[in-house]
Order: structure tokens, then C-alpha cells, then sequence
């Protein structure tokens, strides 16, 4: 497949010429780049010393499917992505974003009205196995806040809880997990209260709970990782302010701290590896006590990348170093910013 897409590039350099191969190549730095999607991917960005590798875009991804008579509009985004992988970078599509998973969930999949997932009103069979890239989780509050309720069987209430409870103010904001399309904005007076479903290109839906009624976003509204979709509130059966949070495939809880570790606020693996029944097992929800640790009750700074910001810039700016950040966040030096990403920024 390598010397396949290295005779792409070149007969699309030898067609279209170098001049026009290098105006669809776009050339990232270190600071904030909103359209990398892979940013702990040791291969993105680079130092201000070294060349950088390229961007390519949907354009010369064209370019490329042209010069073959490659028309099929998902071809060519597939090559886009397969071409960025290549060197380092993951692309998500606009239609990735417009139709997200679609190949996991099916085209019929999209209920706007219930949270169940069904196809021609039967439910989804669940995979053997899949693969879910956390890699561009976004923290979904503003700081690393205490885990109130794990996810798990609650013995006094005799039910599961499906998610993970963080604590809030009402008013905070929260924010989306991972990009993805709103699927479902909801209110469930006897359960989630106000609440808010994302699906997501990596396959995972996030659901968002006890939302205050004012929310952000509304059904089929395209959503980046790290952007508001709503406001805390204490919405519906709720004993004071929290988000809870949850992470579904094809309509399965997975147990949240699976695949995030609720006290960095990074993910466990860059790549979690859903097995079927392995997430079904019953557990036992635990609440935490006064005892909690400082990224339990809040005291971990964190800070929301913006655009322009760079590594050095960060550290200066709260008395630390780009090793200790670097260290961290699992990233390092050459690591691309994307926009909206959270990084911690104390221990």
C-alpha cells in the first residue's frame, strides 16, 4: 500500500506540477493547530529547528483520486485520512462529522427522539471487538473535579449506575468529549433531568446529565472536542449539582473510567479495545469520602489550549517548565496543540 500511495503523490506532482502539489499542503508549527487530530502522536509537529512533515488535505487528496478517475467523494476522504496517518496525522472529515460511525452504527441508526439504538426497530448487534481512538478526549469541565459516583451496581438504590458523577457548580460549562454530531437533547424528569447525547467519530456516544434546562446545542448540531454544549445544573432525580457522565457503544454502557483516568484527566490508552461481555460484568458503585486526593477535590490546574498558545508559552505563564507539561500529559516537545484540548498543568 506504501509504494501505492508514494506513486499517488508522484504521478499527481508530475500531472498538476510541484507549485500546485504545495498550495494543498499545509505545514504545521507548535502552536495551537485546530485541525490536527492526533496530538500525542509523537510524529506531529516539530521543534522551530526541524522541517516539519505536511498536512494534505482534501484538496491534493483530489488531486491524487483525479488522476486515477477516482470519484466516490468517501474514497477520497478515506485516501485524505489514509495519507495523514502516514505521516503522522489523523483527519477527521466533514463527512466523518455529518455522518459519524456510520459504518459501525448504520445509516438508519439516527433517532433524534430516544436514546435506545435500534435499526428497522431492532437493536444493533454489539462487535467481538473494536477499536475506540480516545486519543483527542477533551476533559468535559473546566478543571479536574471530584468523582462524586463511580460507574457500577448501587446496593442501596438496587440499579446500576451507567456513568461516572462529577462534581460542579451550576452554571459550569461542559463540554464535548470528543468531536462528534449531537444526536439526542432531552429531558427525563425522573432520571437524567436535562441532558444532552454526542455521537462520535471514534464510536463512542457520550451522554451528558442533570444539565440546567438552558442548552447550548440542539439535535444534528456538529460539535468539536473541548466546546460548550451545555451548562451545569441539578436537573431531574439529582441530590445537588454534578454532570453525570456517560460513555456508550451502540447503546452498551462502558464504565467511563475504562478508558479515562478521571484524576489526570487523560486518557488510560491512546486506543481502548472494547471486548464484548468484558464491560457487562456487574460492579459496585462507590461514593468518595472527605479523604480524596487533590485531583479528587478539584485542586489540579489545568489549562484549555487555545489559538496561538505553545508549550513554552504555558509554562511560563504558570511557573512550570515544557519538560514537567510534557511529562505530564503524556505528550512531548514536538507534540501538536489542538485547540480546545485540556492540559494539566500542575501535579
Amino acid at each position: 500500500m506504501g509504494s501505492k500511495i508514494a506513486l499517488f503523490i508522484c504521478c499527481a506532482m508530475c500531472s498538476f506540477g510541484v507549485q500546485s502539489y504545495a498550495q494543498h499542503v499545509s505545514t504545521p508549527s507548535q502552536t495551537a493547530n485546530p485541525s490536527a487530530q492526533s496530538p500525542s502522536n509523537p510524529h506531529n509537529g516539530a521543534n522551530s529547528d526541524k522541517e516539519e512533515s505536511p498536512v494534505v488535505d482534501l484538496g491534493i487528496a483530489g488531486l491524487i483520486a483525479d488522476n486515477f478517475n477516482l470519484k466516490d467523494t468517501k474514497k477520497v476522504s478515506d485516501l485524505a485520512i489514509y495519507l495523514n496517518k502516514s505521516v503522522g496525522y489523523d483527519v477527521i472529515t466533514t463527512e466523518d462529522l455529518m455522518y459519524p460511525a456510520i459504518d459501525l452504527y448504520g445509516e438508519d441508526s439516527w433517532n433524534t427522539n430516544n436514546l435506545n439504538i435500534t435499526t428497522n426497530g431492532r437493536h444493533i448487534p454489539l462487535p467481538e471487538s473494536y477499536d475506540i481512538d480516545c486519543s483527542q478526549f477533551s476533559y468535559p469541565l473546566d478543571g479536574i473535579r471530584r468523582v462524586n459516583s463511580n460507574y457500577g451496581y448501587r446496593r442501596r438504590f438496587g440499579r446500576m449506575h451507567y456513568g461516572i458523577d462529577l462534581q460542579l457548580s451550576v452554571g459550569d460549562s461542559v463540554r464535548a468529549a470528543f468531536d462528534g454530531k449531537v444526536r439526542l437533547v432531552d429531558y427525563d424528569r425522573r432520571g437524567y433531568g436535562k441532558y444532552v447525547v454526542v455521537r462520535h467519530t471514534n464510536g463512542l456516544e457520550t451522554l451528558y446529565g442533570h444539565l440546567s434546562d438552558n442548552t447550548i446545542v440542539k439535535v444534528n448540531d456538529i460539535v468539536r472536542a473541548g466546546e460548550p454544549i451545555g451548562l451545569g445544573g441539578n436537573t431531574g432525580r439529582s441530590t445537588g449539582p454534578h454532570l453525570h457522565f456517560e460513555t456508550r457503544l451502540l447503546g452498551q454502557a462502558i464504565n467511563p473510567a475504562h478508558l479515562i483516568n478521571f484524576k489526570s484527566g487523560l486518557p488510560v490508552k491512546e486506543v481502548y479495545v472494547y471486548k464484548r461481555g468484558a464491560d457487562t460484568r456487574k460492579t459496585y458503585a462507590s461514593s468518595r469520602s472527605g479523604k480524596s486526593s487533590s485531583a479528587q477535590n478539584g485542586n489540579i490546574q489545568t489549562h484549555r489550549i487555545k489559538s496561538g498558545d505553545t508549550l513554552s508559552g504555558i509554562a511560563a505563564r504558570y511557573g512550570t517548565s515544557v519538560n514537567k507539561l510534557c511529562q505530564l500529559n503524556g505528550i512531548n516537545r514536538n507534540t501538536v496543540l489542538r485547540i480546545g484540548r485540556t492540559l494539566r498543568v500542575s501535579s
